[in-house]
């Protein structure tokens, strides 16, 4: 069995007492990044050009609203991607897609305990997401008019739909202090694969891990590892 759940939340969906006090306390002990803020748009592209004041657009922006309070800093990054420019099936005819968000910055205590229902839930998401569309609208002006489809994403998303612990983004293992562990766990036939595993956060490490795992089990072999790797290099 090969778990995709963070080792934080595959833990607890394991019955109690089946894994090693020790290892419990090892995956409560691993420090989380801080959450997100989503921004999901569908847009119409008409007369895009000229409402960009003649500037093609492009993928891949990234925002800083001030260079001095650091990339880390709370709402003070955004980036945005729109890869329907580079692939124009990811949208309708005429249209494009966006998503902005706040890259692990977003603190989950402003949302922990909120009813997602509530007065209160709503009043806060049309308040934390405002940094996404400014950010948008550097690039976009009249993006807000432009928009038929508007997701906001919180931390209490990111916790509910991706089973994440507090929403988080995911480890805080920094480079040359800690080591992101193997796929392994005290069960038998029992691996893990994500972004809580070697070779860490990210698209591609996180397919990595999947091989990895794969291979732990005897599933793969490394010949194929690199032959797929290789197709995938254009």
């Amino acid at each position: 069995v090969v778990s995709n759940a963070a080792a934080r939340s595959t833990a607890r969906l394991l019955p109690a007492g089946q894994v090693p006090e020790s290892w419990q306390k090892e995956v409560d002990e691993v420090p989380e990044c801080s959450s997100f803020m989503h921004l999901h748009l569908g847009f119409s592209a008409k007369d895009l050009k000229e409402a960009m004041g003649g500037k093609e657009l492009e993928c891949h922006y990234m925002v800083v609203n001030d260079w001095e309070r650091g990339v880390d800093s709370e709402q003070n990054l955004v980036l945005i991607s729109i890869p329907s420019v580079l692939d124009p099936t990811m949208a309708p005819e005429g249209m494009h897609t966006i998503h902005a968000y706040t890259p692990a910055t977003e603190p989950y205590d402003l949302w922990k305990g909120l009813d997602r229902k509530s007065e209160e839930y709503a009043k806060l998401k049309e308040e934390r997401s405002q940094v996404l569309w400014k950010a948008v609208e550097r690039v976009i002006p009249d993006i807000r008019k432009r928009c038929d489809v508007t997701m906001v994403g919180t931390p209490l998303t990111h916790e509910r739909f991706l089973r994440r612990y507090r929403g988080s983004y995911g480890p805080a293992i920094q480079a040359g202090k800690q080591i992101f562990p193997g796929p392994g766990t005290p069960i038998q036939n029992l691996l893990l694969c994500g972004d809580s595993v070697f070779p860490g956060i990210g698209i591609p490490a996180v397919a990595a891990s999947g091989m990895v795992a794969a291979n732990s089990l005897g599933l793969e072999t490394l010949d194929k590892h690199k032959k797929l790797l290789d197709e995938m290099v254009v």
